[in-house]
């Protein structure tokens, strides 16, 4: 059975950032009390900019066992203005004691996008053990929304919305002039909790479109994620929930 989603809605985006913050955290305690270790998979985009910043001054999370990873990535160098590893690296990773073997990256210094998205498979599949067909169950997925009702770089049309067998996969997003590598949808839904985090007028439409409009994932990527048996939390702010 999928998970129905959660709806929670802020006054404004601080108070929405301070939420995720401490939600994320709760639940990144609790896997690593049960494990030893936590996973954490990340977002780029402004909202989660945010909940960065808040959670690189966090103190109750002991970083050397959590592992980061991330939903998805533009192919350019880890450098460059658009990647969302240095967003993260900037806000977050850096400012924190986390070890280095805990930080998995895409690897985007080369210009083979499918190399590099079998790379990243290739490390996750290690990390979380997964024999053949299996996905792994991170504890934490980040994921943003885009106005066109995208998440991660899960495009509307995209060939990647019937996924069923990859866990990492790249794709070229033509309207973008983009190439992209990207978790799949069934590799986010295997997760224990997704967490949107959604803040702004210009998305609320896509926010209504996601959760009231009849499932097309296909128009309506957004739709794609539901966890089979886990948790799916829309953390939102006044202006993104407008129209709902």
């Amino acid at each position: 059975m999928t998970a129905d989603p959660e709806l929670i809605v802020f006054e404004g985006t601080e108070p929405l950032c301070r939420a995720a913050t401490e939600a994320l955290v709760q639940q990144l305690l609790v896997a690593a009390a049960a494990r030893g270790v936590c996973s954490l998979v990340l977002s780029g985009g402004m909202t989660p900019r945010g909940a960065y910043t808040l959670l690189a001054a966090e103190t109750r999370l002991d970083w050397a066992r959590v592992h980061v990873f991330w939903g998805d990535e533009r192919n350019v160098p880890p450098d460059h203005p658009d990647s969302n590893f240095r967003m993260a690296y900037e806000t977050l990773v850096s400012k924190v004691p986390i070890p280095p073997g805990n930080i998995h990256r895409v690897l985007t210094e080369g210009s083979n996008a499918e190399r590099a998205a079998t790379q990243y498979e290739d490390v996750i599949r290690t990390f979380f053990s997964l024999t053949a067909g299996e996905f792994p169950r991170s504890d934490v997925v980040l994921l943003g929304l885009g106005t066109d009702g995208h998440t991660a770089s899960l495009f509307p049309g995209s060939p990647l919305l019937n996924e069923q067998r990859r866990i990492v996969a790249a794709v070229r997003v033509d309207r973008l002039n983009s190439t992209r590598i990207t978790l799949t949808p069934p590799a986010i839904n295997h997760s224990a909790c997704v967490m949107f985090l959604v803040s702004g007028g210009t998305k609320a439409e896509a926010l209504r479109a996601a959760l009231r409009e009849p499932s097309d994932p296909q128009q309506r990527p957004a739709q794609a994620i539901r966890p089979t048996s886990g948790r799916l939390i829309f953390m939102v702010d006044a202006e993104a929930a407008s129209l709902l």
